[in-house]
């Protein structure tokens, strides 16, 4: 290898080293951080509102494991942020149980849904995958729309209760509802966090890189394929229910199609393959469409998309992509090349090398990766 290709390949694994890693003194400022913003986000924001962004940011996240990690992008999760909402509401109601049981029980019943649709989904890539998703939530829609006696119809679900064992605060005032909320939504990024820097999400990615290497090394990509989209639709199932708790009711909104490309757009804002571009895309997008739906203004889509067109070709790794891209850049300039490690390459990356499926096995014991 040249000099010039060496300095080349040098570069690049410095450009997509991952920074944020838990020995590294500045992840713990960025947690320290965030965790101060989600704290302090319903003092500034209508708390109803704050929770919306929550959810919809851990909605992006379980698109991000689909089509960031997995290479997969699912046209129809709306199936399980929607099902979920009608289930938790229907638990509520009709049980009186606390919240938290009734968001548990939808998040649930979207995994088992997801299952068989998963099953017969994978065998298909691309936009056939995508069409597949679609299909089988419309075919969802199609049915609360006709099950009026229990759904509501297009009336949906009203009066779902926020009860929490008899804590009127919480139960009455969206302030602290929130709170609750945030636990929840943090419990639900721990679980995707934890997924995709464990050996399974290392064949995950292996799989999205290079499906038929994966095969080769002996792996049921198949198989990998459908237990990431069940995870994914708990995720969206867990935001699903939420959302629904903190409006009061679950509508055929929530089961629409455009609720689907909503998060796509969402997680395309944030950063594909970054995991943690979903909530700052979810700000983002809920912010503008409040602020522009509070002064009266009627044409919020094309606000929101002309922000997306920007993005998409201004920054081309989503605004947290690009915001942890800099920032590596930045840090390798004080540290030297020298002592880069391996890159990660991302999807949104077609420069990164194709790399060789990774070992799974659960020897490396060098820290996870933040971001």
């Amino acid at each position: 290898m040249s000099i010039g290709a060496q300095r080349e390949t040098a570069q690049l694994q410095v450009d997509e080293e991952p920074v944020l890693r838990l020995r590294n003194p500045l992840t713990w400022v960025l947690i320290a951080l965030g965790a101060a913003v989600l704290l302090a986000l319903p003092w500034y924001v209508y708390p109803p509102v704050a929770m919306d962004i929550l959810a919809w940011g851990l909605f992006a996240i379980s698109v991000d494991l689909l089509l960031g990690y997995t290479g997969l992008l699912s046209f129809g999760h709306a199936a399980f942020w929607g099902a979920s909402a009608y289930v938790t509401g229907l638990i509520a109601i009709n049980t009186g149980l606390p919240f938290p049981i009734a968001v548990l029980g939808g998040a649930a019943f979207a995994m088992l849904i997801a299952l068989p649709t998963g099953w017969l989904s994978v065998r298909r890539t691309g936009i056939y995958f995508a069409m597949v998703t679609l299909a089988f939530a419309q075919m969802l829609y199609f049915i609360v729309n006709q099950w009026r006696d229990v759904t509501g119809g297009e009336n949906g679900l009203q009066g779902i209760p926020r009860s929490f064992f008899g804590i009127e605060a919480i139960e009455s005032d969206s302030f602290y509802f929130y709170y609750v909320g945030l636990a929840f939504i943090a419990v639900g990024a721990l679980i995707a966090w934890r997924v995709v820097n464990s050996p399974f999400g290392r064949v995950l990615v292996a799989i999205r890189d290079n499906p038929a290497r994966a095969r080769a090394l002996g792996y049921d990509v198949d198989r990998f394929k459908v237990v990431a989209f069940v995870i994914s639709a708990g995720l969206a199932g867990l935001a699903g229910g939420l959302f629904a708790i903190s409006h009061g009711f679950a509508s055929l909104q929530e089961l629409d199609w455009r609720t689907s490309g909503k998060v796509v757009l969402i997680t395309v804002l944030g950063g594909i393959g970054t995991l943690w571009g979903g909530p700052v895309g979810a700000a983002i997008v809920v912010t503008l469409e409040d602020r522009l739906a509070t002064s009266g203004f009627e044409g919020i889509g094309i606000i929101t998309g002309a922000i997306f067109v920007f993005v998409v070709l201004a920054f081309r790794r989503g605004v947290w992509g690009t915001a942890r891209h800099l920032l590596g850049r930045w840090l390798s300039r004080h540290r030297g090349a020298p002592n880069a490690s391996p890159p990660d390459p991302s999807p949104s990356d077609p420069s990164a090398p194709d790399p060789s499926p990774p070992d799974p096995s659960p020897s490396d014991s060098s820290p996870p990766d933040l971001a």
